[in-house]
């Protein structure tokens, strides 16, 4: 992958057009990010959720008493993970 945009990088360049020098400094800038999310594509969405969604039980749980409970309504929203 690094091969090819680099390769595509050296043919953009070749155009001499300032929006698309722009965006190939841009591209080279990230290329760290750009590849490691080639080798390895994880998403933090499901990640998200699940905060979002202990947040939520933290909102309900201002009546709990017993962490020990608060935790077992955690792992009881997300069964199987």
């Amino acid at each position: 992958m690094k091969k090819a945009l680099d390769s595509w990088c050296i043919k953009a360049l070749q155009t001499e057009l300032n929006p698309v020098i722009k965006f190939v400094n841009m591209l080279q800038k990230h290329c760290y990010g750009i590849l490691a999310y080639v080798n390895h594509p994880i998403h933090t969405s499901k990640l998200e959720g699940t905060n979002n969604r202990i947040k939520e039980l933290k909102r309900r749980a201002y009546g709990y008493h017993d962490p020990v409970y608060y935790k077992l309504k955690i792992k009881q929203a997300f069964p199987g993970d």
